[in-house]
């Protein structure tokens, strides 16, 4: 249990010497806003977003829905992917000089696969206090309906979208776990219109008898968990005419057995991959370096002498 057991609710209550409507203390504020369920937004939450005299939004449309819902009336400025950078740059300005700035992501937790990160780094790199605010995520809250293991997890974000790139990374994945080693349960998100292929993915990977677990439109209407064999949950899934809602993709990832070495020419193995799998030279080249035991640079080196023989 995280905590102390012993220490009674009023131990962690907040100090009552400091009135609810008093201003915040100046600093970075990360708020955790809901994933779908307007209902999972924390008091505290909305005690600092009405406090905060800024509020960075991934989209200030998105997030003004939800703060005129609440009659929140705190002034929203945009800060996604492609200005962060910039933004980053005149929050801090208004951090050190003692602002208040909250950061908000779409949905979930800031900095989670979503922008943030980059303003949390340069305000503790200047002294500037970060305070967290915790809620919803998507990942925990899949992991912990998912009934696979969440003592060991690791979350992985988005895989990529190229498939001999999500294949590879896949594979690096399974690469890191040691022969003899417990299953790990990987917390990936994932795209509705590419989540049949990734299920594809996994199963060339770790077989057809990998356990899976799909956690589609969490604490929404529709919110739904399928759970089985890659292959058994891909059945289901190709059924149906489309597949919506954003998705949390579970995987029960175990050791793969120990390969010989590939038999064969490091090209041929080469243009195999190319052809067969999807990938560009350089993924093919990590992966037959894999499957051989060497490195890549030996790899490459091989390729390089079996092509200026021919």
């Amino acid at each position: 249990m995280y905590g102390d057991p012993a220490e009674s609710i009023e131990d962690q209550l907040p100090p009552a010497r400091k009135p609810q409507n008093a201003p915040l203390d100046p600093g970075l504020y990360l708020v955790a806003t809901p994933i779908g369920n307007l209902e999972d937004i924390t008091l505290r939450a909305l005690r600092v977003l009405k406090g905060v005299d800024r509020i960075a939004c991934e989209d200030t449309r998105l997030t003004q829905k939800l703060l005129n819902y609440f009659a929140i009336s705190t002034p929203t400025i945009s800060c996604h992917e492609h200005n962060e950078q910039a933004r980053t740059v005149e929050l801090l300005g208004l951090l050190q000089q003692g602002g208040r700035v909250a950061v908000v992501s779409d949905a979930g937790m800031p900095a989670i696969s979503d922008p943030g990160l980059e303003l949390v780094r340069a305000a503790v790199a200047a002294g500037v206090p970060v305070i967290p605010v915790p809620g919803p995520n998507a990942a925990l809250t899949a992991l912990i309906a998912s009934g696979l293991d969440t003592e060991r997890f690791l979350y992985v974000g988005f895989l990529a979208a190229k498939p001999g790139a999500r294949r590879a990374q896949l594979e690096a994945l399974a690469a890191r776990m040691q022969p003899g080693e417990e299953p790990l349960t990987l917390v990936v998100y994932e795209a509705p219109h590419r989540i049949l292929e990734t299920l594809a993915d996994v199963e060339a990977v770790w077989g057809e008898s990998v356990h899976v677990v799909v956690g589609r439109e969490l604490t929404k209407l529709h919110e739904e968990f399928l759970r089985g064999t890659a292959r058994e949950v891909r059945a289901v899934l190709e059924t149906r005419e489309r597949i919506r809602g954003e998705i949390v993709l579970l995987i029960e990832a175990h050791p793969l057995a120990p390969q010989s070495k590939a038999a064969g020419s490091v090209a041929q193995q080469v243009a195999e991959l190319i052809e067969t799998a999807g990938l560009d030279e350089k993924d093919a080249l990590k992966r037959v370096a894999r499957e051989r035991g060497v490195s890549k640079s030996d790899v490459y080196r091989e390729l390089q002498r079996e092509r200026s023989k021919k």
